[in-house]
């Protein structure tokens, strides 16, 4: 990993040196400049970094997007979404934002490949609020791989994603998006939740796909991180093959926890049969709890495959049963979203199932000249249903990881999912018209 000369690396890289809990803040402010604190402009860009910075800060700025354009109030504010990055090494990060504006303000925040972290938060004119929340941020490398220059074989469109590269990067969007400081501070000292599987888990990086894994962050509090290291395309032996297990591995440590979910790809790439599978599961489940770490299992939803008496149809061969005997034979936790995703997609239906995966007429979005179809992948509102599940199952099975999870979250049945037409989550500017990776 290329070293860069500000505070944050050298103490990482340093190990010893200082704890990662006792490191400080790195603050951003939109308002008058604050002692310690980097005032914010709409010139001040984000910039690659070079290998040494003379000044001792770290490369930040707005991103990917025009800046923010109203800087009134001690706040940066706008009419469309922006994007702020610094840069920063692996690592976890604990992200304090301040919310609010002169005006009255709704605001959401993503982070990274469209992490959800702060759903809708609304704001009167000249209030304030705010949300504190921890963020994963990695490279392709590999700390202490064997072989020099140890890294994950990333494909083809992983490769410069927001997921992989040199910064933590946030989105704030919604109507009249609004930010009056940002700190970013180094944290070590909270459990991860990692996550392996494929493309209806991964955080999909540009609308209108989505996953489940990328909405579960807004669950919980500030006392866990979750890293998804799901990847479009993944057989559970083909994610071990690009070493995106050994990266997991490589950080991994007592306490932390592991997520698996595969199937949609070892059923439909004519992977071995459901045997060997088990073998793989066996094999990530004996190099975790070696760790220390607590693995969880989770069956593979549905697709959209209905009969013609609107009942889900199974296309995942043995899979989904694979996992829930293995769980079984092993006493492991296990959440069954293949049951649940069944119960949901049969209480929408067959046409209100469509408004949960990635179907859109023509000219929907920039550049799409053909119609979209897709009855795999998610878009935000199907991805979002499936979270829930999944934290329900938590929460039922009084999981410990369930005392992460953030307080007042509203119970949820998959009998009775929430209607499309009150789900309200901001777009992001993004967009990829090409199917992710996979079956």
């Amino acid at each position: 990993m290329r070293q860069r000369k500000y505070g944050w690396t050298m103490l990482l890289l340093c190990g010893v040196c200082v704890s990662a809990s006792a490191q400080k803040a790195i603050e951003f402010t939109c308002g008058k400049q604050a002692k310690g604190a980097i005032s914010l402009s709409a010139e001040k860009r984000y910039t690659a970094p070079a290998e040494s910075d003379a000044t001792g800060r770290p490369a930040f700025g707005f991103d990917l997007v025009a800046s923010p354009d109203q800087f009134a109030g001690g706040a940066c504010a706008s009419d469309h979404a922006f994007f702020f990055s610094v840069a920063v090494p692996d690592g976890n990060y604990q992200v304090t934002v301040v919310l609010g504006s002169g005006a009255r303000s709704t605001t959401t925040v993503r982070a990274e490949s469209r992490r959800l972290f702060v759903d809708k938060r609304s704001l009167a004119a000249g209030a304030s609020a705010t949300e504190v929340f921890n963020v994963n941020v990695r490279t392709a490398d590999i700390a202490g791989g064997s072989g020099v220059g140890a890294k994950v074989r990333l494909k083809p469109r992983e490769i410069g994603a927001l997921d992989w590269d040199e910064k933590l990067t946030l989105e704030f969007n919604g109507e009249h998006p609004s930010v009056r400081s940002i700190a970013v501070r180094p944290i070590g000292d909270v459990p991860t939740v990692y996550m392996a599987g494929d493309s209806t888990m991964v955080d999909q990086d540009k609308e209108p796909w989505a996953a489940w894994g990328q909405m579960l962050p807004v669950f919980f509090g500030p006392r866990v991180v979750i890293a998804n290291e799901a990847e479009s395309g993944e057989t559970i032996r083909s994610f071990t093959g690009e070493r995106r297990f050994d990266k997991i591995m490589s950080t991994i440590k007592k306490g932390d926890y592991l997520i698996i979910q595969f199937a949609h790809n070892d059923q439909k790439n004519g992977s071995p049969e459901t045997t060997d599978f088990q073998g793989s599961l066996a094999k990530y489940v004996d190099a975790v709890t070696a760790k220390g770490a607590h693995p969880i299992l989770v069956t593979a939803m549905n697709r959209r495959t209905f009969d013609a008496e609107g009942h889900i149809t199974d296309s995942l061969g043995g899979y989904p049963q694979a996992t829930r005997a293995f769980a079984e034979e092993r006493k492991l936790p296990l959440i069954d979203l293949n049951a649940m995703s069944k119960t949901l997609y049969e209480a929408m239906g067959q046409d209100g199932t469509i408004k949960a995966f990635v179907h859109y007429p023509a000219n929907t979005f920039p550049g799409q000249t053909t119609e979209l179809k897709d009855d795999t992948h998610f878009n935000s509102y199907g991805a979002y249903e499936l979270a829930r599940a999944v934290v329900q199952s938590m929460r039922d099975q009084k999981m410990p990881l369930a005392a992460y999870l953030k307080a007042g979250i509203p119970a949820f049945d998959p009998a009775h999912p929430d209607s499309v037409a009150t789900f309200d989550l901001p777009r992001s500017p993004l967009f990829e018209l090409e199917k992710p990776y996979g079956k």
